[in-house]
C-alpha cells in the first residue's frame, strides 16, 4: 500500500460498534498520521503505521483512554513530557494518552513532530539498549529454590534468555512472599521441559 493512502482496514475498524469510544480521537490521531510519510497497516487488529515495512507508531484504545504508541518511543526526544511508558518492564514503547479528541487536536503539531522524529529515529537504524537478563530482579524465593535445586538451576539456565526474562518478571511481580513462591512452584514443571511461561 502506497504512503498516506487510506487502508481499508482502517476505515472498517473506525466503524467497528466496539471502538465507537475512542472512534473521534482515533480519526483525529488517523488525519496526523497520515500527514506523515508512513504507511497505514492493520496489525494485531489496530491501525499501525510503518516506514519500509517498520512499526512506527500503533493507535489502541483502552477503558480509560486511548493511546498512540510509539514502538521506539525510549529513543525519542521528549519536550513536552508526553511519553509515557506503559509499564516499569516495558523497555522500548512509550505512549502518549488521550481521553478525547479535543486533546488530540491541541497536541496535533507536537504529535506531527514526535511521529517524523520517530520515523527518522528508525531510518537512522538506532536501536533500543535492552536490558539483559541479568540486570531483571530475581525474587528471592525463586534464588532460594535455585540455590537448592541444582537440576532447576540447570533447567533455567538453558532457556532462551526471553524465557527466563518471562519467569523473573512473573515471579517478581507479585507483592507477597507466598504468591511469588506458589508462582515458582507451578512454573517448576515448565522450566524443566524447557518452555517459557506462555508456551
Amino acid at each position: 500500500m502506497p504512503k498516506n493512502s487510506r487502508n481499508p482496514q482502517v476505515d472498517a475498524f473506525l466503524q467497528d460498534k466496539d471502538e465507537a469510544k475512542w472512534k473521534d480521537a482515533f480519526t483525529a490521531l488517523r488525519k496526523i498520521a497520515l500527514s506523515c510519510p508512513v504507511t497505514e497497516e492493520f496489525k494485531w487488529g489496530k491501525p499501525c503505521y510503518t516506514v519500509n515495512g517498520a512499526n512506527v507508531v500503533l493507535m489502541h484504545g483502552f477503558k480509560e483512554y486511548c493511546a498512540l504508541l510509539f514502538n521506539k518511543g525510549a529513543l525519542l526526544p521528549d519536550p513536552k513530557g508526553i511519553l509515557v511508558q506503559q509499564t516499569q518492564n516495558v523497555q522500548s514503547a512509550r505512549q502518549v494518552r488521550f481521553t478525547s479528541a479535543k486533546e488530540v487536536t491541541a497536541l496535533a503539531p507536537t504529535l506531527k513532530a514526535y511521529i517524523l522524529a520517530a520515523i527518522a529515529a528508525e531510518k537512522s537504524g538506532a536501536k533500543v539498549e535492552y536490558k539483559q537478563t541479568e540486570d531483571f530482579a530475581v525474587a528471592p524465593e525463586f534464588a532460594a529454590r535455585l540455590r537448592s535445586t541444582p537440576s532447576l538451576k540447570a533447567a533455567f539456565e538453558a532457556l532462551t534468555p526471553g524465557r527466563q526474562r518471562g519467569y523473573l518478571l512473573f515471579f517478581s511481580g507479585a507483592k507477597q512472599s507466598a504468591t511469588r513462591a506458589a508462582r515458582v512452584e507451578k512454573s517448576a514443571p515448565a522450566i524443566y521441559a524447557g518452555k517459557g511461561l506462555n508456551d
